[in-house]
């Protein structure tokens, strides 16, 4: 197999095959329809677990609920670990251009391009419950909400507007986010040909902008009626992912894991933060006339 040749990985095919007492954590890398499943083993032998973005509300509820010992959870966060977003983080928070207005962001890639080398009915993309752009919509909340804080509400719109996506899933996600003093706007897609993260916060005394695809930000002050950029540093990027993908982000979280073992406090999601990201996506799909569950 390409995990064992390429990384020297060993593949066990049944768990009663697994000295757990050798193991020192776990990693759920599994569609998100089965998370559960793959946590659930990690909380039956009490190693703490990483899991991959999740989508499905009453299953992470489930395994909340079900970690009685008190088992370290480590919920998927990997854009909080971006240098783009670590700088947006550190730049709203400095309040040097006073607060913010509003912004907008837009997330879209073509979904026969997050795999080209399977087709879309092949993997956990093309169903509805664990669609690509619903999958997207909480992974991108995740790190939004950890630089501008919780909605007082959020409302939306999700629709399938493509027909050349070779699945039968809501492919665009339209949110609005109310601050109270300061609105959001989020758009998420996966019927965009060209794969894209756009970003513009309006503070009010300057603009920040931030592609995905170059590796700087640009801020506009008009003080000096001109354009700063904050060059991020060369990324890693692994062939055959979109140019837009840093895999440095999900090497840190690695190590941020590593370390919440030790001191769970030094990493910066929780199972109740992921809940209530999830709570989020809910009342954005009931805002519109909520979303069927019998395909959860």
């Amino acid at each position: 197999m390409e995990t064992k040749d390429k990384y020297g990985i060993n593949i066990i095919k049944n768990k009663e095959e697994i000295e757990f007492s050798e193991i020192r954590a776990i990693i759920v890398s599994l569609p998100p329809d089965k998370h559960f499943d793959g946590v659930e083993i990690a909380l039956e032998h009490g190693k703490p677990v990483f899991v991959e973005a999740s989508v499905i509300l009453e299953d992470v509820r489930k395994i909340e609920k079900n970690n009685k010992q008190g088992v370290f959870i480590a919920p998927s966060c990997t854009f909080m670990f971006h240098p783009a977003v670590k700088e947006i983080k550190k730049i709203v928070r400095s309040g040097d251009h006073g607060k913010i207005c509003d912004f907008s962001y837009h997330s879209g890639q073509y979904l026969p391009d997050w795999h080209p080398w399977e087709n879309v009915q092949d993997f956990y993309v093309s169903n509805r419950a664990t669609g690509g752009a619903r999958e997207i919509v909480p992974y991108e909340l995740t790190w939004i909400i950890d630089v501008m804080g919780y909605p007082k509400d959020i409302k939306g719109y999700f629709r399938k507007t493509a027909g050349n996506i070779g699945c039968d899933i809501e492919d665009s996600y339209v949110c609005s986010l109310d601050y109270g003093d300061m609105l959001g706007s989020i758009l998420v897609d996966v019927t965009g040909r060209n794969a894209l993260r756009n970003l513009v916060i309006n503070f009010e005394e300057a603009q920040l902008q931030w592609r995905c695809d170059r590796e700087e930000l640009e801020i506009y002050t008009p003080e000096t009626d001109s354009w700063e950029k904050i060059e991020m540093g060369e990324m890693l990027h692994e062939d055959g992912y979109s140019r837009t993908i840093n895999e440095d982000m999900y090497i840190e979280e690695m190590d941020a894991f590593l370390k919440g073992i030790e001191d769970r406090q030094l990493y910066p999601n929780t199972i109740e933060k992921d809940m209530r990201v999830l709570e989020l996506l809910n009342k954005i799909e009931d805002s519109d006339g909520g979303f069927d569950r019998k395909y959860m």
